[in-house]
């Protein structure tokens, strides 16, 4: 299945089912209102979804053009939004570039931090940003949206309480982030608000390219209409999404609705640091990646944050060319009251 939340005036939208290619929709609000709704009754009412879904591929059912424009993030507020920091690659660039160790533990404890979930942005819709001195960057990820997880979990009850899989941009503010971590508190400034993609789909719908843990496709970043990255989702994940929502779990139970992202997508080059698309490598899923290896490799980085009017697009397709998940294609715009 194929699900969306679109606009009808409300914070959290109507549920609708949305066909396999993405052109078309069919309401399902009459059979429970919100996608967190229905996750609140998985169970009980994923059946009677599905049922409609296949009516839909039918052309059986009442529909509707599907356009993307008109699409909420999926959840466009959630009980929990947790990211991790999954793909250890981007964690240990980030440290060489400034000179510092990793820690081996980071090899065997995965990183989470808590962002803010009362506000995600569409995913047409700006990056509202006050200041370009902020540093303003994309991090293109992959999240899923969980049932219920009773804390303690193990990573096979984890993989079981796996509902929906998505996209997201992690919106950053790479100068703000420095000053909030010496803090020793985490991020909050320097995380506003996300954007996820305009469906979130069940498993099954990935076929093959979903094991349980992972999503193996690449991850198509453009930045103004220019191949950015392509890494591979199922390449140099550490961590996969039933360890990082076990890890989550240790010491509370998880709501259901509760999205948990992947971090950063990166892939290395031969052991070593990627390259960008140009030059025959699979890019970035961000621009701090790139400015790290650039530090390293040149002393200082060259590619500047993005700018007011800078366009990223994010899109994950399947093995035919096929967008799976509708594109994330937000332009960076100022903010004033």
């Amino acid at each position: 299945m194929k699900l969306a939340s679109l606009t009808n005036g409300t914070r959290d939208g109507r549920l609708v089912l949305v066909s396999k290619d993405l052109t078309r929709y069919t309401d399902a609000s009459f059979l429970i209102p919100t996608l967190q709704s229905a996750l609140d009754n998985w169970g009980r009412i994923a059946p009677h979804l599905e049922a409609l879904s296949s009516g839909l591929e039918l052309g059986a059912v009442p529909f509707e053009r599907f356009h993307e424009h008109d699409a909420l993030s999926p959840l466009p507020r959630a009980y929990q939004w947790a990211d991790g920091s999954a793909y250890v690659n981007h964690v240990e660039l980030v440290r060489k570039a400034r000179g510092a160790q990793m820690p081996e533990s980071f090899w065997t404890d995965p990183l989470l931090y808590q962002g803010g979930s009362d506000s995600f942005l569409r995913p047409r819709e700006p990056i509202w940003v006050a200041e370009e001195a902020y540093g303003i960057d994309m991090e293109g990820e992959v999240a899923v949206i969980v049932d219920e997880v009773p804390m303690g979990a193990s990573t096979d009850e984890a993989r079981d309480a796996i509902r929906l899989i998505m996209l997201v941009n992690d919106v950053s503010l790479r100068a703000l982030i420095p000053a909030e971590l010496a803090k020793g508190f985490g991020f909050f400034q320097s995380k506003p608000s996300s954007a996820f993609s305009p469906v979130a789909v069940t498993p099954d719908e990935l076929g093959d390219a979903w094991d349980g843990g992972k999503v193996h496709l690449p991850l198509h970043v453009d930045l103004n209409g220019k191949s950015f990255g392509r890494a591979n989702a199922g390449i140099d994940m550490t961590f996969d999404f039933p360890t990082l929502i076990a890890h989550a779990a240790k010491t509370r139970p998880l709501a259901a609705g509760t999205i948990i992202g992947s971090g950063t997508v990166s892939n290395k080059l031969d052991g070593g640091p990627g390259k960008s698309v140009e030059d025959g490598g699979a890019g970035y899923s961000c621009i701090a990646e790139i400015r790290m290896i650039e530090t390293i490799d040149l002393g200082a980085p060259q590619t500047p944050f993005m700018r007011f009017g800078d366009i990223v697009r994010i899109e994950m397709k399947d093995e035919h060319g096929r967008s799976i998940f509708g594109a994330i294609e937000q332009q960076v715009t100022h903010y004033g009251r």
